[in-house]
């Protein structure tokens, strides 16, 4: 039940008591849902685990209080009270009384029936209208009858953001309903607004009581230190405070936004700007590439050390034609201060140019600088990881030696000795990875295989055995290779109606709801998440199956991901499109079980789904292979909205994997891979020799499209399993060996 709050008129009319029934889940593919859901899902859904080779993966989210009206127009909200001289204006009062008798409000405790909701949607949505075109009298006659309405503290957030002086309204607003999404977004703004009035006592106020202190908003920030230093006046600890705050403020490696100029202007009349925190800007920005940002903070050092950044500009853009001369003035002169940061740095760059130059620049004269300890791991590391990808042995060894070694390079060593196929170095770098790493299902299957391959089938078995139960692309693999039955594990949630009652009745999912009734999917959706968060974790498995309710299979799949749950099977692989689908994998030559693989993974069936690159739709097309596509069909080519239609996605998606299927000689991993990388990069990771295909998968250099290769194949497997279907598709007949490029180049 919402709390009654009104801008300018207070009326008591009667509630709203009923309201209609209605492990690492990867984000899709490289898909940011735009009027819905993420690759590192957008912000209408959150990030993602980033364990993409699992099946089992984290899918990487009525009672009523008492708030009323007092005579002196005080809201009362559970005892509380918030001041606010609302008053209305005598012409509101008129057409708000004119109104009343017209209200289509239920009584008290009864149910509205789909007509009356009706009424009320279009009355909301007259009333949103009215307050973007800003026809006061309207929007407030139309606003009054819908204090019970969900939608109601949007509706009242739509006027107030576009009135932010209005601080008595915005406060007495902020009273009821300062947690919701609406009230959060509102604080922002009005902060804002502050700002940029200048109105310095109330932001520091506000600012403070609403909790803003830790914020990583810059200009907000900005604003919060320009307040202190403007009000400090004879106060020393807050003017200090300010400029100690300024300083924290300018010394990064980017710029920051234009608001912050004028504090930072007061910073450097001050004593805490030196030129030791210059050079430190100077290097954050360097180590940034922010060459620009660089050439800009040197102007504040003293032109005595403008000449050293200048030189080290040069070394940063061209390291290899400014090398020598480095080199050249260490010897037998005093060094720079900054010599060792510009040496290290210089490296850093020529690795990227020429990895085996700067290694060989880097051996011979780091011991000529002063390199602190943190800048030789850096260079160290980056030396070792440009090798690695240049997929030279040397790196093992470099990698091996590095005295800070991390996740990526422990697991790079591993797959450099793959590559080289080479099983007791593939034991000795899967031994030195933490014991929670070593034992997950990946690397204990390339213990398994390792094992194998070097005479010890007991020990190897033991491991398979164990693997074989997991519903997981290693599982699955390791059933394969004892001749045993994928496993499904398919365990339902334990979910009553009563529990996703309790959470469809809360006013956040409410909203959700409303704005969903509306067909405004991209505020659904984030207000879905924002709701999410007011729900303890034992809540989160009934909102997953009422967003199964409600069609929003993507949702569902990412809000049960919130509590890792990964074992309803049925709610993590929906099996919508189903029909099209088939359809189109029979046009296509096609088991449908790929194309549901798939789109489980690139979409999760959310057809609105859009990346950051431009894939659209079910399948993630870009506009520009689906248009090559329209063409081949013979199809008039309607524009990159099409491809929303689930129809023409699915044609062409359907189409387009089968072109690469053939391509690649009827490779299913090595379509797949394309499919997420492009042909032309497969191309160039195709071995000089034939290569067992968990091999190659492994090693692919790129992290995504290794993870998607093997998060659709497990899909695939799972979705042959669910679906009523004549699938005698395996893991090994989607795997066959790869072939070497020789073999294959034909095809291209």
């Amino acid at each position: 039940m919402h709390h009654k709050l009104f801008i300018l008129p207070f009326l008591a009319i009667s509630s709203l008591a009923a309201w209609p029934v209605a492990h690492s889940e990867t984000a899709p593919g490289n898909m940011v849902a735009v009027a819905s859901v993420p690759l590192q899902m957008s912000m209408l859904t959150p990030a993602s685990d980033s364990n993409a080779a699992l099946g089992n993966e984290a899918d990487v989210a009525g009672e009523e209080r008492a708030s009323h009206v007092d005579a002196s127009g005080t809201i009362q909200r559970n005892g509380q009270s918030a001041e606010a001289s609302l008053a209305m204006p005598a012409s509101d009062a008129e057409l708000l009384k004119e109104d009343v008798s017209q209200a289509d409000v239920s009584q008290a405790d009864s149910d509205l029936s789909q007509a009356e909701l009706e009424k009320l949607r279009k009355r909301f949505v007259q009333a949103e209208k009215a307050a973007k075109k800003g026809q006061k009298s309207r929007f407030f006659r139309l606003s009054s009858q819908l204090e019970d309405y969900p939608l109601y503290p949007y509706l009242q957030y739509q006027w107030l953001s576009r009135h932010l002086s209005d601080s008595k309204r915005i406060n007495a607003f902020l009273a009821v309903y300062g947690d919701t999404r609406y009230g959060i977004l509102l604080k922002r703004k009005r902060l804002s607004y502050l700002g940029k009035k200048r109105q310095w006592q109330a932001y520091q106020r506000d600012f403070i009581e609403w909790g803003y202190e830790n914020t990583t908003n810059s200009s907000l920030q900005c604003y919060y230190r320009r307040a202190q230093y403007n009000t400090a006046k004879g106060d020393a600890a807050l003017r200090d405070a300010a400029l100690a705050g300024a300083r924290e403020l300018w010394v990064v490696g980017h710029s920051q936004p234009k608001v912050c100029d004028p504090l930072f202007r007061v910073l450097k009349k001050s004593d805490y700007f030196t030129t030791e925190l210059v050079w430190q800007r100077f290097d954050a920005a360097m180590r940034n590439n922010k060459t620009r940002l660089a050439g800009y903070i040197k102007k504040d050092l003293p032109a005595t050390e403008r000449k050293t950044a200048d030189f080290w500009l040069k070394l940063h853009r061209n390291p290899g034609k400014y090398l020598p001369e480095l080199l050249k003035q260490s010897q037998g002169q005093p060094q720079s201060e900054h010599a060792g940061q510009m040496f290290a740095d210089a490296v850093k760059r020529y690795a990227g140019r020429d990895v085996y130059q700067a290694i060989d620049v880097w051996d011979n004269n780091r011991e000529l600088f002063n390199i602190s300890r943190q800048d030789r791991n850096r260079v160290e590391r980056r030396l070792a990881m440009k090798l690695a990808y240049k997929g030279d042995v040397d790196a093992y060894d470099r990698l091996g030696a590095l005295e800070l070694s991390d996740h990526r390079s422990q697991t790079l060593r591993i797959r450099l000795a793959l590559q080289e196929q080479n099983w007791q170095r593939v034991i000795e770098a899967i031994g030195a990875l933490d014991e929670k790493e070593r034992n997950s299902e990946k690397w204990q299957y390339w213990l398994a295989r390792a094992w194998q391959e070097t005479g010890r089938p007991v020990q190897a078995d033991e491991i398979l055995s164990e693997l074989s139960l997991k519903r997981d692309f290693y599982g699955y693999l390791a059933a394969e290779m004892l001749d045993r039955p994928y496993q499904l594990a398919h365990e339902p949630l334990d979910v009553s109606a009563r529990d996703i009652q309790a959470v469809r009745d809360r006013e956040a999912f409410r909203m959700a709801y409303e704005f969903k009734m509306l067909d405004r999917e991209r505020d659904a959706k984030l207000q879905w998440w924002h709701a999410l968060k007011q729900l303890d974790r034992s809540e989160v498995p009934a909102a997953a199956m009422l967003a199964q309710q409600w069609g929003w299979d993507e949702i569902a799949i990412f809000t049960i991901a919130k509590v890792k749950y990964w074992d309803d099977v049925e709610l993590r692989f929906p099996r919508a499109y189903a029909e099209q689908i088939y359809e189109k994998a029979a046009e296509n030559d096609l088991d449908p079980v790929i194309l549901f693989g798939l789109i489980r993974r690139e979409s999760a069936f959310n057809n609105d789904a859009h990346s950051p690159v431009g894939a659209r739709g079910l399948m993630q097309l870009m506009p520009k292979t689906a248009r090559q596509v329209a063409r081949e069909l013979n199809q008039r080519w309607r524009g990159s909205n099409s491809l929303y239609d689930p129809e023409k996605n699915l044609t062409y998606g359907a189409y387009y994997y089968q072109k690469l299927l053939t391509q690649f000689n009827g490779n299913y991993a090595l379509a797949l891979a394309a499919y997420n990388a492009g042909p032309s990069r497969v191309k160039q990771w195709l071995p000089d020799e034939t290569m067992p295909a968990d091999i190659w998968i492994e090693t692919i250099p790129f992290r995504e499209t290794r993870e998607y290769v093997t998060t659709v194949l497990v899909y695939s497997m799972i979705y042959r399993q669910l679906l009523d279907s004549s699938s005698q598709l395996t893991l090994n007949e989607l795997t066959p060996k790869i072939l070497p490029l020789q073999e294959v180049a034909a095809a291209f």
